[in-house]
């Protein structure tokens, strides 16, 4: 892999990563950009102890641009884009409009492919990997910068979640607290090993191999399976077999077996409901803290999960959800993993 680091015309970072050594990536960006203003701030919920990042600029953010004027797409002579480079294998630069910055934290874009009308789904295990990647070399880089807690690497995709440009991209987050889910994850897991000394990740993922029925795919250094309590209708986690904490420690054998189970399970998410289109869904890996706070405990794993519940009715995070934080599933883990066994991809 080559890792070609240049700026854009603002100050922002832009980092292009490359199968091929010899690619040839720092294109000047010659867009007339004023500097970002942001205005960040992280504030504690007096009752709840979470933190809560205020981030009032990002109302003028990029809305559904036409597929003409994608900011993600690469330069054109007639159009420059955030990505000067007239080609690139995948990118990743800071965010215009980000919702952490400066003394907050840091916000990036990765674009996984080039191609505006393709999908994660769609890549090739090459470029898979090579995301795999980014995603590693991302985190190793933002955990090593003053202040920053948590890296967070997440792929939000179609209009139902929210996705406001439809080029297959993702995000990712360098958070200058632990965030509220892997807070709760870290003491559920703290006060097992007190009462048992065993850990916790390890024992979920051991009983869910050995139960069997809600596993999706198993490869020899991976494992899928759909969460015995799940809280959305189609849910899937993904573990290593061999804990470790983070991308930067995940060992060789599951790095080069990731691309093949992950690319399986976005295709058999694509063919859940029989609709034509992409499945809308939030890939999400969940990463220690950078330091202490129970990191040696952790275990590194991704959660896929869709709002999709049936062909034509989306799962609403309404009044139990969102007022209480009670999930109300309409679907049986069991159920949901049998069908993502059926719609194995052909």
């Amino acid at each position: 892999m080559k890792r070609t680091s240049t700026r854009l015309a603002d100050g922002r970072e832009i980092l292009y990563y490359d199968a091929d050594d010899g690619a040839a990536r720092a294109v000047p960006d010659t867009r007339p950009l004023g500097a970002c203003a942001t205005s960040s701030e992280v504030r504690r919920d007096p009752l709840l102890g979470d933190a809560v990042v205020i981030a009032s600029h990002r109302q003028g953010r990029t809305h559904h641009p036409p597929a003409d004027a994608c900011p993600l797409c690469p330069s054109t002579p007639d159009r420059a884009s955030e990505v000067p480079a007239p080609d690139y294998d995948v990118v990743v630069f800071e965010n215009r409009f980000p919702s952490l910055a400066g003394d907050t934290g840091r916000c990036e874009v990765i674009c996984f492919t080039p191609d505006h009308r393709t999908s994660f789904a769609e890549l090739d295990e090459e470029r898979a990997a090579l995301v795999l990647a980014a995603w590693t070399d991302r985190t190793a880089e933002l955990s090593a910068r003053s202040g920053v807690r948590q890296v967070y690497c997440f792929e939000n995709r179609g209009a139902e979640i929210g996705v406001t440009l439809a080029h297959p991209h993702g995000q990712i987050y360098a958070f200058p607290f632990i965030t509220p889910r892997t807070t709760r994850m870290l003491a559920t897991v703290a006060a097992h090993r007190a009462r048992t000394g065993g850990n916790l990740f390890e024992e979920v993922l051991a009983a869910e191999r050995a139960e069997g029925t809600r596993v999706v795919l198993e490869g020899e250094h991976w494992t899928a399976f759909v969460p015995y309590a799940a809280r959305w209708p189609y849910e899937v986690h993904l573990h290593p077999h061999r804990r470790t904490a983070d991308l930067t420690t995940l060992d060789d054998a599951a790095r080069a077996e990731f691309p093949r189970l992950y690319l399986e399970l976005l295709r058999r998410f694509d063919r859940l409901f029989g609709v034509p289109g992409p499945t809308p869904y939030i890939s999400a890996w969940h990463q220690a803290p950078v330091s202490g706070d129970g990191r040696d405990d952790f275990g590194l794993h991704l959660e896929l999960f869709t709002v999709r519940r049936t062909a034509d009715k989306l799962k609403y995070l309404a009044g139990t959800e969102s007022g209480m934080e009670a999930y109300m599933n309409d679907v049986r883990p069991e159920d949901a993993a049998a069908r993502l066994r059926e719609v194995a991809s052909r």
